[in-house]
């Protein structure tokens, strides 16, 4: 692990996987989730020449809070993490509620991006012509409720319902046998104890960032090349919020998987990093 300081003092935790001197691309991970979350199977990075750079958000892992972030607020950090590695341009890509924060530095510092792709991704709270909470499971249905009452409202209900239910059997049986398999399973289970070890103050900033509050940026601002990937079944993030982005960001391409929800990003990451690295070859 790599710390690194931001201009207002924070520490922004940063880990590596795959080749050291491969391909930088970037990884935006999901929520609550830390900086290592990652595809579980190490062969894949070396198989495509890839170092892999990933990074606990504010108040996640060994990250320092930032109360009252916005998702835009991603995108400072992100370069801030690159300069100190020394990035000029690179790849970036977001799975789920990673995938706004990585939209957020594409269109900021879109000058640095080489290609931009997100996996299950959210759209705004705020998105015109979209039902948000339309297809949604009961669950992220409360907290998109909970995130309209302000931080105390939202750790109170993070608090309560950590737990309480077994989400794995409220999925489509694709994604069940997809987040049964030992290496995810293993590697998630790590990654959401990291990003929770310090406490809850990293997913209530971040479900108040993505469920609640404007995102601080307008994807149609976005000029880089954007592929998005969505699977038809998602009750975590339905398949309109994949469809909108799509509609909204110039010229994104956007491909949808009828038979898997949620779970089914981690079998479109393979053919998403080919597409990433391969305007480097």
């Amino acid at each position: 692990m790599r710390e690194v300081i931001t201009a207002d003092a924070r520490v922004l935790a940063v880990e590596e996987f795959g080749e050291p001197d491969g391909t930088p691309v970037f990884y935006v991970c999901g929520s609550p989730m830390s900086r290592l979350a990652r595809y579980p199977d190490d062969q894949l990075f070396t198989r495509l020449g890839i170092r892999l750079i990933t990074y606990d958000r504010p108040g996640f892992g060994c990250s320092t809070p930032k109360p009252g972030r916005r998702v835009v607020d991603a995108a400072d950090d992100i370069a801030t993490i690159a300069d100190a590695l020394e990035l000029d341009r690179f790849p970036i890509f977001g799975v789920s509620g990673g995938g706004p924060h990585a939209l957020a530095f594409t269109a900021r510092h879109g000058d640095r991006v080489v290609r931009a792709a997100t996996l299950a991704s959210l759209a705004p709270r705020d998105a015109e012509g979209l039902e948000w909470t339309d297809g949604m499971m009961d669950g992220n249905r409360a907290s998109a409720e909970a995130a309209l009452h302000g931080a105390e409202a939202m750790e109170k209900h993070l608090a309560a319902t950590t737990g309480s239910v077994d989400a794995l059997a409220l999925l489509p049986p694709l994604d069940q046998a997809i987040l049964s398999r030992p290496e995810i399973s293993a590697m998630l289970r790590a990654a959401f104890t990291e990003a929770v070890r310090p406490g809850l103050a990293g997913w209530t900033g971040d479900t108040l960032a993505l469920f609640g509050l404007p995102w601080g940026f307008d994807p149609a601002t976005i000029s880089r090349p954007v592929r998005l990937w969505h699977g038809e079944l998602d009750s975590a993030v339905p398949v309109g919020h994949g469809r909108w982005l799509a509609a909204r960001i110039p010229g994104a391409q956007l491909t949808t998987r009828p038979d898997v929800g949620h779970a089914g990003h981690f079998e479109a990451t393979p053919a998403t990093l080919e597409w990433l690295v391969g305007a480097e070859r």
